[in-house]
């Protein structure tokens, strides 16, 4: 049997990091992607995992794609960040015309970013008029279109529902070059992201170029990938980002404990507690990476012999991805911990990727009340057993 066609963009991945590794200095200095990063991203198709193979993309399953962030994530957090956020993007072009998708997606680079779900179009003949601004754009330097999740006023000046009641979320599409851009990104982690804010003034945005993203009624492809919400393909990639991160972060104390003799203690490999902490700490880790893995894998499985995407499904992604994500920090604090002052030198492995997965742990994906939004449909009746017990 031959392999998936998109499991050697992990193979890509891997070879990919020497380079990103080299560039991850200039990549944290200037707060975007280098050229040459990014141009290595393209140029193995690694933007293109979860797009449709109908536009000529990789379409790969929910394990190959987090397993590409993972590589990438060992090299560089805020390249694989950058990659992630805009590959979970071109899923939207399952909800749009193919011509459409074609023209964002097939021309160079290719490349779509947005940012959080804020503001409102008008509704007018032919499309939508928009005026606004919008934050947290990751990969926006690097991308040839942007996008913004926004409600819709109707003429009549009434916001646009859906057949629930709930407002209508549409995903609105445009060029770069039509949009202001701010430089916006000075914090303490994935300083390269370059996750900056966007605004637009009276754009006129025609009726194919905004999409109703994650309504299943609008999905024109029928593959399992596109049976997920790009929240949920989010999730998992975010979650096998802090995965990467976290393993190279305790490597890299391995490294340091098999040779480092702190002042007038033994060396650490010969250190009873050294010993034992990295043996508890290896467990944790391999721990949450194989639950995190197993749980897409068990997801997939249903969804890919046809099953619709469930209740017990989601709860089974969010839980997942949130615990792997706490799991990965405490991994990383450990590591950061145990190598004691080394760590605290820019020039050691140690403190960018510290300050790196606590920007992670930050971000919406790894929220406490992920826990208790769980909880509460395990208690209730439309889940009679708990989510992950095949």
């Amino acid at each position: 049997m031959s392999k998936h066609p998109g499991l050697d963009l992990v193979e890509r991945a891997r070879a990919l990091q020497p380079l990103i590794s080299r560039e991850a200095d200039e990549i944290e200095r200037t707060r975007r992607l280098t050229p040459a990063v990014t141009s290595a991203l393209i140029e193995n198709g690694l933007y293109r995992v979860l797009l449709p193979q109908s536009l000529g993309g990789a379409e790969a399953p929910l394990e190959i794609f987090m397993q590409m962030q993972e590589e990438i994530a060992k090299a560089d957090a805020s390249t694989a960040w950058c990659l992630g956020q805009c590959s979970v993007c071109a899923m939207t072009a399952a909800y749009l015309d193919p011509d459409a998708a074609d023209e964002i997606f097939n021309t160079p680079p290719g490349i779509l970013a947005w940012g959080a779900i804020a503001h409102e179009v008008h509704a007018v003949p032919g499309g939508y008029r928009a005026s606004a601004r919008w934050d947290f754009a990751s990969g926006s330097r690097q991308a040839s279109w942007l996008g913004a999740h926004v409600r819709v006023v109707e003429a009549d000046g009434s916001q646009r529902k859906k057949p629930s009641g709930a407002p209508e979320i549409r995903t609105i599409l445009f060029p770069v070059t039509s949009a202001t851009m701010y430089d916006v990104w000075d914090v303490i982690g994935l300083k390269g992201t370059g996750t900056d804010s966007y605004s637009v003034d009276n754009l006129f945005i025609p009726d194919k170029f905004a999409a109703l993203r994650d309504d299943p009624s609008a999905c024109h492809e029928k593959g399992p990938l596109y049976k997920l919400t790009t929240n949920a393909v989010f999730g998992m990639g975010f979650a096998a980002t802090a995965v990467g991160v976290a393993r190279s972060m305790l490597d890299a104390a391995i490294e340091l404990a098999r040779s480092k003799q702190p002042q007038g203690l033994a060396a650490m490999r010969d250190n009873s507690a050294v010993q034992g902490l990295i043996g508890r700490t290896e467990a944790t880790l391999r721990a949450a990476r194989a639950y995190l893995y197993a749980t897409a894998a068990e997801v997939w499985r249903d969804l890919a012999r046809g099953d619709p995407v469930t209740e017990a499904h989601r709860i089974a992604l969010r839980i997942a991805t949130t615990w792997t994500i706490h799991q990965s920090a405490s991994v990383v604090d450990t590591a950061y911990h145990m190598t004691g002052a080394t760590a605290v030198f820019a020039a050691n492995p140690f403190e960018r990727r510290f300050r790196d997965m606590h920007t992670i742990a930050q971000q919406i994906q790894a929220r406490d009340t992920h826990y208790e939004d769980a909880g509460k449909v395990i208690l209730s009746a439309r889940l009679s057993t708990p989510p992950t017990t095949r």
